[in-house]
């Protein structure tokens, strides 16, 4: 029920009819946090989510990335709803690169690894193995006993090393809290697809500028792409296109045997366009 919700609301917001300013970002200093605002007016709705991520929450056994959002009725201004956003999050994220891994991956690709093993890796999971039939699964985290855990979730192999997850795979999916590259160019084979998911910001990166340098770039928001992706900037990268516009065939597809990264950041109407969907199935029990 998600995919094509997104696949439509990516496809609105490439063609310009999604209103839709840059996230906004308030550093919680004190804390080593920030707060987020992602707001998006999507048809008959608009709203925003309100997103924070605190990493010290891991060692106090709460999770690092939580969120509300609250959806309005476009028409007249109404509020509709508030929920909470952090499972809206995961999926519509995991969504997002399953709709780009269908469009973007080999055809028999066969080979999945996962670089770590947190929330983003299991709901990744979940997504792609509907798009592609996995017939090897390898994970690596820098946390081993995490690793483990969810490699035996999934019936997956653990590896010691990045590089060694990587080698041959045929889909990659980055999903780390890492600050410095954890997918080099040298380890990825030529035509692999990367959903690149981990990394916000014009800091913090997962991929480093050999293989940014040697792919073709597709993002969600050109805009967002150049304003919060370090890999993206840092490398000097041009952008191959927009998902929406591969989507509404305006953009042609890389070519056939090239290498593709997907660069995750995560935009404003893929939330709005999933929490509609979340209040119409509300909306449909509560009159049933």
């Amino acid at each position: 029920e998600l995919l094509p919700e997104l696949e439509k609301a990516l496809i609105e917001f490439s063609a310009g009819r999604v209103t839709q300013p840059l996230r906004s970002v308030v550093r919680v200093a004190a804390h080593e946090g920030w707060f987020g605002l992602m707001p998006a007016v999507y048809g008959d709705v608009f709203g925003a989510k309100l997103v924070t991520v605190f990493p010290k929450n891991a060692a106090r056994g709460l999770h690092t990335h939580l969120a509300a959002i609250h959806l309005f009725r476009a028409e007249t201004g109404e509020p509709l709803a508030v929920m909470d956003g952090r499972w809206i999050t995961a999926w519509r994220t995991a969504a997002v690169s399953a709709i780009a891994t269908r469009e973007l991956a080999h055809p028999n690709a066969r080979v999945l690894a996962i670089l770590g093993s947190g929330v983003q890796a299991r709901t990744h999971y979940e997504a792609l193995r509907r798009q592609r039939s996995f017939e090897h699964l390898r994970v690596w985290s820098r946390a081993p006993e995490n690793a483990r855990r969810f490699a035996d979730e999934i019936g997956a192999k653990v590896m010691s090393a990045p590089q060694e997850a990587v080698r041959g795979a045929d889909v990659i999916v980055t999903a780390t809290s890492a600050s410095e590259p954890v997918l080099r160019g040298g380890w990825v084979k030529t035509g692999a697809y990367v959903n690149a998911v981990g990394a916000v910001g014009l800091v913090a990166r997962e991929l480093d500028d050999e293989l940014m340098r040697s792919a073709a770039i597709v993002v969600e928001s050109r805009e967002s792409a150049r304003q919060e992706s370090a890999e993206i900037v840092q490398s000097g990268v041009a952008i191959h296109a927009e998902l929406g516009e591969l989507l509404a065939g305006t953009v042609r597809k890389p070519e056939a045997g090239a290498t593709v990264v997907f660069k995750s950041l995560g935009i404003g109407v893929e939330d709005i366009a999933a929490a509609r969907l979340v209040y119409e199935a509300a909306e449909g029990k509560l009159r049933g």
